[in-house]
């Protein structure tokens, strides 16, 4: 541990600690990686910058209504990810959703679930599926989905949604992010959803995994009690030539294994060998920040697990409902939603009033909930949310990565691997940081 002694002219001077493994960041990523760390018999210690641990994944509590910092839910697959998440009872819920537009309810995805819209709307829409482009125009994103979906599909859709949740045009984004998050487009179900609301779940998991106690931090509760973790700990430099660390408090420790979950913009800051040519990459990355509103009501208003919103005049992108998630993140007979407003950069183009004001506007809209049902309105910032896949962005992203290794950083997490990482990827990111033969 750190410790002082008095010097030869009665100046006391700090002791450099050293650590075996350091991690940088007490989010999922560093803890995965100092799970991994025990595995291996290797020390860890894990220096967190704030107060409270859990990162994205933490929570707050505001007179009994607990909220998540933004949307949590769990559907892994990976088996090591399991062995820790099911250590925690948890709740089980269908990964059905919705989506609001102009005063209606469509499911999700809205495409396939046409049905709630005039006829002659439907037949406009699925016209213009059918004569859609038949090869694309474009590697960027908005050119895939005039591919997948049609010109009218598209500009009453996802183009919009994808200003709202990006605040990127669509025309600037790439397409490798995709993966199983964008449903492709079949005929035959776009031809059923319009003409039946019975459609079946096409999601892309069936179940969601929630904890039934303490928010969706209590899966990671047996990573946090298992870890040695020093809060308070914010990083002011990475000398990668001598493996030391200087902290704010004035803490300064050594290490032969460095990994980071700091998100590669702020990495740059404190890491003064850095070339400039490197350095200047991450002018190239960008990544969204988001305000968070929190809604408490009290009374049981809400039955849905999450939806989107379509509508220009909601700020909000999408909402969800930690009451529903599991009935003790709120007071008996109460419930809860948060909504999402995404700015592009870390600081936010709104006004914190304006937000809540037109979050309340949002609510009755929608026909969900009147200013009197009202009793918690929270704003929050996070300044990192999601990445943005610029076009181009992997390749200033992977030389500033390729530095990280050279320089013996095992950069990893969501904003340190620079990626759209659900929870279970973060985990898998920290964890696969570490090997047998580095450590």
């Amino acid at each position: 541990m750190l410790s002082s002694k008095a010097s030869a002219k009665g100046q006391s001077t700090m002791t450099v600690e050293h650590i075996k493994v350091a991690v940088l960041g007490a989010g999922i990523a560093g803890l995965g990686a100092a799970l991994r760390a025990r595995e291996l018999s290797k020390q860890a210690i894990i220096f967190e910058s704030r107060s409270s641990v859990g990162g994205l994944l933490d929570n707050f509590t505001i007179n009994g209504f607990r909220f998540d910092y933004a949307v949590h839910l769990s559907f892994t697959k990976e088996d090591v990810v399991r062995r820790v998440f099911d250590k925690t009872p948890y709740h089980t819920h269908s990964s059905n959703s919705f989506c609001f537009e102009d005063y209606r309810w469509l499911k999700h995805p809205v495409q396939n679930n046409l049905f709630p819209l005039p006829t002659k709307q439907k037949v406009g829409l699925i016209k213009s599926f059918v004569t859609r482009p038949t090869e694309l125009v474009g590697d960027d994103y908005e050119s895939w989905l005039r591919r997948q979906y049609g010109d009218a599909i598209s500009d009453r859709y996802p183009i919009p949604y994808t200003n709202k949740y990006w605040d990127t045009p669509a025309s600037n984004i790439s397409t490798s992010w995709i993966g199983n998050r964008m449903r492709d487009s079949e005929l035959e179900e776009i031809l059923s959803g319009a003409l039946s609301p019975e459609t079946p779940n096409h999601y892309y998991t069936k179940e969601m995994r929630y904890p039934k106690m303490g928010g969706y931090k209590s899966f990671i509760k047996p990573l946090i009690d298992s870890s040695e973790i020093r809060c308070n700990h914010r990083c002011t430099k990475i000398d990668t030539s001598n493996n030391r660390i200087t902290f704010s408090n004035g803490h300064k420790i050594t290490y032969e294994k460095l990994v980071s979950t700091i998100p590669l913009p702020e990495l740059a800051l404190i890491c003064p060998e850095m070339p400039n040519n490197i350095r200047d990459c991450t002018k190239n990355i960008k990544a969204t920040s988001i305000d968070l509103i929190s809604i408490g009501f009290n009374k049981k208003l809400i039955k849905d697990l999450w939806f989107y919103i379509y509508d220009k005049d909601i700020l909000a992108s999408r909402a969800y409902s930690p009451s529903v998630k599991s009935p003790e993140n709120v007071p008996q007979n109460c419930s809860s939603l948060q909504f999402e407003i995404y700015t592009r950069g870390t600081e936010s183009k709104f006004d914190k009033e304006e937000l809540k004001i037109n979050t309340v506007y949002a609510l009755e809209k929608m026909n969900i909930a009147r200013p009197e049902d009202i009793v918690v309105t929270d704003h929050r910032r996070i300044r990192y949310g999601n990445v943005i896949y610029d076009l181009g962005m992997e390749v200033y992203r992977d030389k500033i990565l390729d530095w990280c290794k050279t320089a013996g950083i095992a950069s990893c997490g969501r904003f340190g691997e620079w990626g759209y990482l659900w929870s279970d990827q973060s985990f898998m990111s920290g964890y696969t940081s570490l090997s047998n033969n580095e450590i």
